[in-house]
């Protein structure tokens, strides 16, 4: 596995080098020296890559805006008159040009829209490794950053939303699955088959589903229709696995609410929480297994996949 810590840190060190080196060469057309430069850009790349290996890409960007927004209000109202017109230490340069920048970007990514990379196949057929997807920030109100409290209710998770979500057992990952049982449901899972509220769940057979995991290793599954609230979408099944593995279940918070058997479970969803599942019913760990989403931890709704290197085809792609 890569060490991005080890890289960060390399970064970090490596910058402050580069800028006492470059320092020394001469300025051409009143710009630092390109060593200057790439120096700032480590410091900046390795500071990143650090703070986000133990805080999450929100905070890290937080952390960006305050102290570039501090470099460009001293300036503004301190430094610039101090100086004159003499040209800006390279600091207070760089430091000013990213604010804006960085702001924008943390608006975008807050509010509106966020990024996300699919990294398994826990939701095939629908989203597959290596789909860069779209989420809507919007969907399920306006939080505050970090602390992700809704500021502006605007909708919340419906049935069937596909949803990215801070994973219960550690919040710095997010996970990507369906909206399955909403606050007080009771979710129930017996012979493959969802019911929801003693409702069945409407599935009808689709067919078989064939793909390699990894490029390599054929994986041969029942496919089926599921229709749950206004979504229609399909599912997995590999006929010969059980509905899940009773000794992967954690002692999750609120694991009293859940009824396990050898053959299925019933669970009844708390008040502020949401009960995932994967469409790729049998390779898929979810609320099955570590229990229930809480709101707090809900990103966005996904809705179009963005990229997708290896099957540009799938550009466009909405998410159902």
């Amino acid at each position: 596995m890569f060490d991005w810590l080890l890289v960060g840190v390399a970064m970090l060190i490596l910058g402050p080098v580069m800028i006492v080196i470059g320092a020394k060469g001469e300025r051409k057309n009143n710009e630092s020296p390109q060593l200057v430069q790439y120096g700032y850009l480590s410091l900046v790349i390795g500071a990143f890559v650090l703070l986000v290996q133990f805080f999450s890409i929100t905070a890290a960007m937080l952390a960006f805006v305050l102290a570039t927004g501090v470099v460009w209000a001293l300036d503004r109202f301190m430094l610039a008159k101090k100086r004159g017109g003499a040209r800006p230490a390279d600091w207070v340069e760089y430091g000013r040009g990213l604010f804006p920048v960085i702001l924008v970007v943390f608006v975008l990514r807050s509010f509106l829209v966020e990024p996300f990379q699919i990294p398994s196949s826990s939701m095939r057929p629908g989203l597959v490794v290596g789909d860069f997807i779209l989420v809507n920030k919007f969907s399920y109100g306006v939080r505050t950053p970090i602390l992700n409290n809704v500021l502006i209710p605007v909708g919340t998770p419906q049935y069937g939303d596909v949803m990215v979500f801070s994973y219960p057992e550690n919040p710095s990952i997010s996970y990507i699955k369906r909206v399955i049982g909403l606050p007080g449901d009771t979710v129930s899972y017996r012979g493959k088959r969802l019911t929801v509220n003693g409702k069945p769940v409407k599935t009808e057979a689709a067919g078989e589903h064939l793909y390699f995991e990894q490029s390599v290793e054929p994986v041969i599954n029942r496919q089926f229709r599921e229709t749950l609230g206004e979504h229609d979408y399909h599912t997995l099944e590999a006929p010969q696995q059980p509905p899940f593995d009773l000794s992967k279940v954690s002692d999750f918070p609120y694991r009293e609410n859940c009824r396990y058997d050898d053959e299925a479970f019933t669970c009844k969803v708390p008040e502020g929480h949401y009960f995932m599942m994967g469409d790729n019913r049998d390779h898929s760990a979810d609320s099955r297994y570590w229990g229930f989403v809480p709101d707090k931890y809900v990103v966005g709704k996904a809705f179009l996949v963005w990229l997708n290197i290896r099957q540009p085809g799938r550009i466009g792609t909405s998410i159902r």
